[in-house]
């Protein structure tokens, strides 16, 4: 990652123990590994179970921490271990818009993507990245070799602060979060 000029800011924002599901825009597959550099706790992740089938990236997501997720069916078994390893304290990483993005942009949060922040009661981290398109698309086999890549986290939202929420307010407000800090990567070129 050192051709990419990586910069983190709120770092500082991440809470230092308890359950918290972390919610990110998701440009390319750099997007996992770079969420994780800049937390000081462990971060688990949600991937489609189709991504385990090629051995060596299954062997490298396993690595890190990926939890697989029937993406044809509802992805039951996926979301169970999320919730025990949220309720264990852990940190479980979602990216809302359910794919990589097709041009840069945040798409809309597909319905149901957050019910694992609402069934566990933990706290939401909301996080954005930029760069990450420009240096990996998903129509492109290789990266680019450089780029600028920034990843912002924004304030914790704690269970308390969303637990009255409908699964559409809470959408609502985590779009807009989203949207607010993808907006502050780009103004920071």
């Amino acid at each position: 990652m050192i051709f990419y000029g990586v910069r983190f800011y709120g770092r500082n924002n991440m809470p230092e123990t308890g359950g918290v599901v972390v919610i990110s825009n998701h440009q390319s597959h750099f997007d996992p590994p770079l969420i994780a550099a800049g937390l000081r706790r462990r971060l688990n992740f949600l991937a489609r179970k189709s991504l385990f089938r090629f051995k060596p990236f299954a062997w490298l997501i396993d690595l890190l921490d990926a939890i697989p997720l029937d993406k044809e069916g509802i992805g039951f078994e996926g979301i169970k271990e999320s919730l025990k390893r949220l309720r264990g304290g852990e940190m479980v990483l979602v990216f809302p818009e359910g794919e990589r993005t097709w041009d840069g942009e945040i798409a809309p949060f597909l319905q149901g993507s957050l019910v694992l922040a609402q069934r566990s009661k933990a706290a939401i981290l909301p996080v954005a990245l930029n760069g990450c398109y420009d240096a990996w698309h998903r129509t492109k086999k290789l990266p680019r070799l450089w780029g600028n890549i920034r990843v912002i986290y924004g304030k914790p939202i704690p269970y308390t602060e969303f637990k009255e929420m409908n699964e559409e307010e809470l959408r609502q407000l985590l779009e807009i979060k989203i949207a607010e800090l993808f907006q502050t990567l780009k103004n920071k070129k």
